[in-house]
């Protein structure tokens, strides 16, 4: 009968030894305020992509005819070798000659946040509607987009080559664009 207490007596000694050696207290190493988590070489957080070390690639599915429907896909590949985060929606702008028009988030979207790591993907699209040719009441002849990633320093830009973009105002294009999402998904 002496065996169980002094058993019980020997897990538990164990038990506290090891809750101190893995920062279970306050003098095991711990920060208070990350909650006791270590934080230095050993944290796993990645920083913001940067525009320019992502690969891109652009596909479209261009709005045949005024008033149609089109979206443009922007798919970026980290090559970088470090992992890195998006979160939130890509700013884009558009270019028509001297006039940029920056293109709001889908109102609908719920962006996340994303870990990217080596040779992952992840891409946006922009959605917009095509415009009526020569009519610079009602349209934009885009030339060039240009986009930026949160918290990144540069932009990116590819040429448009989809047509003019309807305008809802003389400085609102009639297009959207998606938060970040895993490149298949």
């Amino acid at each position: 009968m002496r065996t169980l207490p002094i058993a019980v007596t020997a897990l538990a000694a164990a038990l506290t030894l090891t809750l101190t050696a893995c920062g279970g207290d306050d003098d095991g190493g711990g920060d208070k305020k990350t909650g006791g988590k270590k934080t230095g070489s050993s944290d796993t957080s990645s920083t913001a992509c940067a525009a320019g070390k992502l690969d891109q690639e652009v596909v479209a599915s261009e709005a045949p005819a005024a008033g149609d429907t089109g979206t443009v896909s922007v798919t970026l590949t980290n090559g970088s070798g470090a992992d890195c985060t998006l979160e939130g929606f890509p700013t884009v702008e558009l270019t028509a000659g001297t006039t940029a028009l920056a293109v709001a988030p889908e109102k609908s979207a719920e962006p996340e946040k994303l870990t990217v790591k080596q040779d992952e993907t992840v891409s946006f699209t922009i959605t917009y509607v095509r415009g009526p040719a020569g009519d610079a009441a009602k349209g934009a002849a885009v030339k060039r987009a240009k986009f930026g990633l949160p918290g990144a320093g540069a932009d990116q830009s590819f040429d448009w080559k989809y047509g003019e973009v309807a305008l809802r105002s003389a400085s609102e294009p009639d297009a959207s664009v998606t938060p970040f999402q895993r490149a298949g998904d």
